[in-house]
């Protein structure tokens, strides 16, 4: 990859046009041409389909656009802190947005009878039940992510672009498996996550991520030859305070959500005894 320089132009002007990120703009837009028309199908039956959702599922999409096209991609090639803000778009915020979206829930309640046939059966299969398993999604989350940044791996697929470019639709794809559950709009055959579950998933990153950060601040070696050992210390800083923020913003709804479950729970209970009362 092409080393550039930062400056005003770069990083506000210099997206790429190469036949990936086209690709990955292309598909953003299918995707969204078939969410709107899904929408628009559920309208006329008469059903309402969120805004918050929609406007959540384009989010994720521009986020997905952002890291693979715009000049945070183009960044990369010289500076690891951008590597970084690319890596976190792709593994936090456009998987959750998108998840946010309940992409899976209007493709159930919009497909035609033999198209829902199939997706239930994809969904039920043994195949997705391990792909889909805790034990999995978290190799796939953390395992590869400690993997990709603690081994020459990083240097080798930023110096072979299409290396890179699907070792970021891996990410993508892995982080998609781990925030379907974290949000828990959308269903999810087996492998539900309960409140706790949920938590315990995020706080597990906490201690991953803060090795993953010392380790790459306290290294006497630039993380690939095209970064230098200043931008590794500072993409690794940039690493360890937008991971550990992104957690704590992700817990506190969820702890939210958990104590609105427990009330709900605890009124349908005090409901069910007070009619058994009654009788």
């Amino acid at each position: 990859m092409e080393a550039v320089r930062f400056n005003l132009h770069t990083a506000l002007l210099d997206w790429q046009f190469g036949p990936f990120p086209l690709l990955v703009l292309a598909a953003c837009i299918a995707a969204g041409i078939w969410y709107l028309k899904a929408d628009w199908a559920l309208a006329t039956r008469g059903r309402r389909w969120k805004a918050q959702r929609t406007s959540s599922f384009f989010a994720g999409l521009v986020t997905v656009d952002l890291a693979l096209q715009s000049p945070v991609a183009t960044l990369t090639g010289r500076y690891f802190e951008a590597h970084v803000i690319q890596h976190l778009l792709l593994m936090i915020i456009a998987p959750a947005l998108l998840a946010m979206g309940a992409p899976m829930t209007l493709i159930l309640q919009t497909s035609s009878r033999r198209a829902k046939t199939v997706w239930l059966r994809i969904f039920h299969s043994r195949g997705f039940a391990v792909l889909s398993h805790p034990l999995t999604v978290w190799v796939l989350y953390y395992g590869v992510m400690l993997a990709f940044f603690l081994t020459p791996t990083i240097g080798f697929a930023m110096n072979h672009m299409w290396v890179m470019d699907l070792i970021n639709l891996g990410f993508l794809f892995g982080a998609t498996l781990f925030w379907w559950p974290m949000i828990g709009l959308d269903p999810i055959p087996r492998w539900g996550a309960s409140y706790p579950l949920r938590m315990v998933n995020l706080l597990i990153g906490v201690p991953l991520e803060s090795f993953l950060a010392i380790a790459l601040l306290s290294s006497r070696q630039t993380i690939a030859p095209m970064y230098t050992l200043s931008s590794t210390h500072a993409g690794a800083g940039v690493l360890w305070v937008l991971s550990e923020l992104f957690t704590v913003i992700a817990v506190i709804p969820i702890f939210f959500q958990w104590m609105a479950s427990e009330d709900r729970m605890t009124k349908r209970e005090d409901a069910r005894l007070d009619a058994e009362a009654a009788r």
